[in-house]
């Protein structure tokens, strides 16, 4: 999978470059002949790209995203992605210089910043059970107020 523009690109190889995938037209409870029929359905587009003796199969899928990188937004995205980017943690470690972090890694980053973060309240005399409880609770409130604006 990757984002190409705004779209979802989904790839799949298949070691048999022999047969294409086509679009059949199935009647009654007949099973076979209807993932590419799904795939048509909902994709933007797809095609078969052929590789010698095999062939990748790929579709693409609307997102909703205004731009490729704007899965999400708001204040509290960005300061969060700025925090990150101070903490060093825009670049993969061991990777080709300014490659974004896989959302994976930056949750697995966001998780490491809010424990170094009750560290340092714990670590000022504050109680960290409190700041996590006011936290959600301001998070619940962007939450309920994205919820009025998007309706």
């Amino acid at each position: 999978m990757s984002m190409k523009g705004s779209l979802l690109r989904i790839e799949v190889s298949d070691s048999d470059g022999r047969t294409l995938p086509t679009l059949v037209k199935t009647a009654g409870l007949t099973e076979q002949g209807r993932g590419m029929a799904l795939v048509d359905g909902v994709a933007v587009r797809w095609g078969v790209i052929l590789r010698g003796d095999s062939k990748i199969t790929w579709c693409e899928l609307a997102t909703d995203l205004q731009t490729a990188d704007g899965h999400v937004g708001g204040t509290q995205v960005a300061k969060v992605e700025a925090l990150l980017g101070l903490c060093g943690l825009k670049v993969r470690a061991g990777s080709p210089p300014r490659e974004p972090l896989s959302v994976m890694e930056a949750a697995e980053a966001a998780t490491g910043l809010v424990a170094d973060l009750l560290h340092w309240l714990r670590a000022h005399g504050f109680d960290t059970d409190e700041a996590l409880d006011r936290a959600h609770l301001h998070f619940e409130a962007g939450v309920e107020a994205e919820d009025v604006t998007s309706s």
